[in-house]
């Protein structure tokens, strides 16, 4: 079979979300430096602030699900990142303007989060269309992640550097470009997409989340992958919430030495997205995120390790933060594209929306009690009581048919969904 680097349109498409995903990361350092350096921000309001970046999973996750499934998927992530370079030019225009305040980045990181919320769906909806097969979707999803993971490495560096010289505010204006152009290049890719499937659409958009929500809920598989992502992400987003405050306050660490902690994270996620795909072949998508997931509970033990211990902090977390990025990578691409394999097409965007509801939605809970905890019993141990969360979201596949997943089911592409792993896939 063809490798997808001799697919032009995929390529494209590609350019288009590693383009992104670059201006992304030095928004996910600039913003929460903002907060903690210009505006003095407390633990309550850092918590706040990653909970405004995830509250739209809430609000709209359901309903993107609904539209994407009713019209075309390219032209909502073309809308979606012009809307997003619009937005993120409000925070340099307050900077010059000497009208910066926290309710600002508030506003800005939940509309842009909307967006973010249509732009994911509709990406994650479209691939399939895009690659076709089975192989090929794990291969899109590996090289997709391979430059998310890339940009996790370039972006920080490139944005502490940028926060250094120009301050953070005029830093995301690198993130806005960056969304004009990843506009372009899906603007240029010809994606075969079939006409939406509108047959449910006079059942009301209630009946047709409800649809999604089904599907999920009575396939074991997506119900098992769903419980695992979300437990990950709501620990995960406590972690976050305070893991800046740790780095800046208690270690005394400034913005470049922050920046670089989550470039060694990013050089583990692509070292993650690159062996995700051999590690599926071999051991079987089931074996292999059970085990990845194992593999990042058990690594980030090493930061409670480093509260305890700081003369040890700085290479036992550079440590934590490479392996638990590379594990949950492996993760991420083989349970994205087992999902995609497996549901329909005509559903296939309010499913992608209910997962991300399911597990997308611990986000800002994950940061409020994050922040709550941190403003509590403190930083370090808000951190310590996280870290011990991560290690359970493995316990969702072990107890669920995953387990017994070897190979890549074939896509469905009108079918109903599978409610156990089909016969083929067991060994």
């Amino acid at each position: 079979m063809a490798s997808l680097w001799r697919h032009r349109e995929f390529l494209k498409f590609w350019a288009g979300s590693a383009i992104s995903d670059v201006g992304s990361q030095v928004t996910a350092l600039a913003v929460p430096l903002i907060a903690a350096l210009t505006l003095d921000a407390t633990p309550w309001q850092m918590g706040l602030l990653s909970a405004a970046g995830g509250a739209p999973i809430l609000l709209v996750g359901l309903f993107a699900g609904v539209w994407v499934d009713r019209v075309r998927r390219r032209p909502v992530m073309i809308a979606t990142d012009l809307g997003r370079a619009v937005l993120l030019l409000i925070i340099p225009l307050a900077a010059v303007t000497g009208v910066l305040r926290i309710e600002i980045l508030y506003a800005v990181l939940l509309l842009t989060g909307a967006l973010t919320v249509l732009f994911d769906v509709a990406n994650m909806s479209l691939l399939p269309s895009l690659v076709v097969t089975p192989d090929r979707i794990v291969e899109g999803n590996t090289k997709l992640q391979s430059t998310a993971a890339a940009a996790q490495v370039a972006g920080p560096s490139v944005g502490g550097v940028l926060v250094s010289l120009f301050t953070a505010p005029f830093a995301l204006l690198v993130d806005a470009l960056s969304f004009l152009i990843s506009a372009a290049f899906i603007a240029r890719t010809n994606v075969p997409e079939a006409a939406p499937d509108t047959r449910g659409a006079s059942a009301g958009v209630v009946s047709e989340i409800a649809e999604g929500v089904r599907v999920v809920v009575d396939d074991r598989v997506l119900r098992a992958l769903a419980g695992a992502s979300a437990t990950t992400i709501l620990f995960g987003r406590m972690f976050m919430a305070v893991y800046v405050l740790y780095m800046t306050r208690v270690l005394g660490w400034t913005a470049v030495g922050v920046g670089l902690v989550f470039a060694t994270g990013g050089v583990g996620s692509l070292a993650g997205s690159v062996v995700a795909e051999p590690l599926a072949r071999r051991f079987g998508p089931g074996p292999t995120m059970i085990g990845a997931q194992v593999a990042f509970g058990l690594i980030g033990m090493m930061v409670p390790l480093a509260v305890l211990v700081p003369s040890w902090a700085l290479p036992m977390i550079v440590a934590s933060e490479f392996g638990q990025w590379m594990a949950i990578l492996v993760y991420f691409v083989v349970a994205i594209s087992v999902r995609q394999a497996i549901t329909p097409d005509r559903v296939l965007g309010r499913v992608n929306a209910t997962m991300r509801f399911l597990a997308g939605g611990a986000n800002p809970i994950g940061a409020v009690i994050g922040g709550a905890l941190g403003a509590l019993i403190g930083v370090p141990l808000t951190l310590v009581v996280a870290s011990f969360g991560m290690l359970l979201g493995f316990l969702w596949l072990l107890l669920s048919p995953v387990r017994e997943l070897f190979v890549m089911p074939a896509t469905n592409p009108s079918g109903p969904s599978s409610t156990a792993v089909p016969a083929a896939t067991v060994c």
